[in-house]
């Protein structure tokens, strides 16, 4: 799916801006056809934004099930006789769409984009309604998975398996686009390097009849200079004395896919970037452009005061500046697949992402066994995580490698946070994930991110994926208080993951850190507990090789389900939620930024 762009063939229209918004507790609007005509008793809100913070209001905050959205959009008259496509970013966590008076689309997940072909439906040259209902409800069959408990007293309660508040609405950017009836529907493109030599394999799908239209692919430098051409819809383009995109330094070429008629007229023209790199994992070592690659940075959250999980260009420019002050070079799209602004950023940055689906929670053994009993529940059974949430999750797969094939930025695929690895369904579970997203994408590695209690002889799925990443909380969850242990019982840990022959990525390490909590004795929750700890852990690391990268967890604190396990939220940010540095901030950025 192409994202939405102008040029010579195509136009877009932001639909952003003040929406009327209503809540629907009981369900009613979707008999009662709210769609039909303008939404009475509702209120402004933002588009795109959360809808929970927007309102001093527990009843929004912590509502679960319908929201309706609805807008007034003209469309020009000129755009008679183009074909128009209404395209959501996300809609979290499921939605339907309406223009005028005809449903339009479905989707579900909430962090991937769906459209819908609307030019029968639409007016030129007049105003036309859209309305969208969407639904945070999270149940066995969605990804992520949750249950909804219906209380006595009438109330309806949400319950989850993560530590982030569940956020829903309209989260980033609604689109109106043109394309000619005939037109570009996907380009893909595969890079490798051979010497001083790129090599850039594409494929252009489109609507054309291949007889009577003909494909053309220009690529272009940095400064505009045309460095290969080829007419076909499927080739490969070669650039001599090419710039690679590398960590550090996002160099991009452009390619443009022309579609014309055999008559010589400009039928449909895309831009698509390109950054020309390789990723292999060869043995214990991660490697870019064939060069040993080792990740620093962290865990992110898309996570605001009050906008809540909305994207924010202003927002996401200062955040990669501090990952650049840090010394950073790469982050985790956790747990969900973040805004394709925020990739399109760090393809232009040369900042190395991991990127994950929104498949988080897949445990019911975590929370019992680190706060609980330790009694151990099925995670997987027809009950729970079963055969409706495999075809969810590998739907998921499909839609993030679809959106995001094309991103240098994204050199690694992570097909789940935190999943339940022990119990021996897992392995059935899991091998369609990774065989899927190896059949979509054979050009990058795939992986999982292992949970805390899943170690590596109890593991049944690791030998499925090619890097090992661990999110490990010695010194915190387990032996809190006792950093010696935790030095010991990690590198014990890590030197028998290093036994598998894969390389190592730490995906979360830390401590929750209240800002301005100090102390000369180093204890849990200051600053100075949170910069020791991930002393000891960086230790480790270096006396580790097949460790291959360090990503703190966290960035910046964010917000989290109210609880008793959190003050106003997941502290362990290095960053507070307004981006005020801790003390470890200063600990990372002397590590991360001395000379190798």
């Amino acid at each position: 799916m192409l994202r939405p762009q102008d040029g010579p063939t195509r136009e877009r229209r932001s639909l952003g801006g003040l929406w009327s918004f209503r809540l629907d507790a009981e369900g009613a609007g979707r008999a009662e056809g709210w769609w039909r005509s303008q939404l009475a008793g509702a209120v402004d809100i933002p588009v795109p934004a959360s809808y929970n913070d927007i309102f001093p209001d527990t009843t929004v905050r912590d509502h679960v099930g319908d929201v309706w959205y609805q807008t007034q959009v003209w469309v020009p008259a000129g755009w008679a006789g183009k074909r128009t496509v209404l395209r959501f970013d996300a809609a979290t966590h499921r939605a339907t769409a309406w223009v005028n008076d005809v449903e339009v689309a479905r989707h579900e997940g909430g962090y991937t984009p769906f459209e819908a072909d609307v030019t029968a439906h639409l007016r030129p040259g007049a105003e036309n309604r859209v309305t969208v209902v969407v639904n945070n409800e999270l149940t066995w069959e969605s990804i992520p998975p949750g249950r909804v408990e219906e209380r006595e007293d009438g109330r309806r309660v949400q319950h989850y398996f993560f530590d982030f508040f569940n956020y829903a609405g309209l989260h980033r950017p609604v689109w109106l686009y043109t394309t000619p009836p005939v037109h570009i529907t996907d380009i893909t493109v595969t890079t490798s390097l051979k010497d001083t030599t790129g090599l850039v394999a594409y494929r252009v799908d489109s609507t054309a009849q291949a007889e009577e239209h003909v494909v053309r692919v220009s690529l272009r430098d940095a400064s505009g200079v045309e460095v290969h051409a080829a007419t076909g819809a499927v080739g490969t383009l070669r650039i001599e004395d090419v710039h690679p995109w590398a960590p550090g330094d996002g160099y991009l070429y452009e390619l443009e896919a022309t579609l014309w008629s055999t008559s010589g007229d400009l039928v449909d023209s895309y831009r698509q970037s390109v950054g020309v790199r390789t990723v292999e994992v060869r043995g214990k070592e991660f490697l870019i452009n064939g060069v040993p690659f080792y990740f620093k940075g962290f865990g992110k959250h898309e996570d605001a005061a009050v906008r809540g999980r909305a994207h924010d260009d202003t927002l996401m420019v200062h955040d990669f500046a501090l990952l650049e002050w840090t010394g950073a070079n790469s982050f985790r799209t956790s747990h969900y697949p973040y805004a394709e602004e925020v990739l399109d950023y760090a393809d232009r940055q040369g900042v190395v992402v991991i990127d994950e689906t929104a498949a988080v929670g897949l445990n019911l053994n975590i929370a019992g066994g680190v706060f609980g009993s330790g009694r151990k529940a099925s995670t997987f059974s027809p009950d729970t995580v079963g055969e409706s949430t495999l075809r969810t999750h590998l739907q998921a797969v499909r839609e993030l490698v679809a959106r995001d094939k094309n991103h240098p930025s994204v050199v690694l695929w992570s097909i789940a946070n935190e999943p339940d690895n022990v119990q021996p369904e897992a392995r059935d579970y899991f091998a369609p994930l990774a065989a899927e997203a190896r059949r979509l994408d054979p050009s990058r590695p795939v992986a999982y991110v292992n949970a805390l209690m899943g170690k590596p002889d109890e593991c049944v799925v690791t030998d499925l994926f090619d890097v090992v990443l661990l999110n490990r909380y010695y010194g915190w969850y387990f032996g809190p208080d006792d950093l010696a242990a935790a030095e010991t019982d990690l590198e014990a840990e890590l030197r028998q993951w290093a036994a598998h022959d894969k390389p190592i990525v730490i995906t979360e390490y830390g401590a929750d850190t209240y800002p301005g909590l100090r102390s000369v004795v180093p204890s849990p929750w200051t600053e100075e507990y949170q910069t020791e700890l991930l002393d000891v852990y960086h230790r480790v690391f270096d006396r580790v090789d097949a460790v291959v990268g360090e990503q703190v967890w966290n960035f910046a604190d964010f917000a989290t389900a109210p609880g008793v396990f959190r003050v106003d939220g997941n502290k362990k940010g290095v960053f507070t939620r307004e981006r005020r540095p801790k003390g470890a901030a200063f600990s990372l950025r002397a590590r991360w930024r001395k000379a190798d």
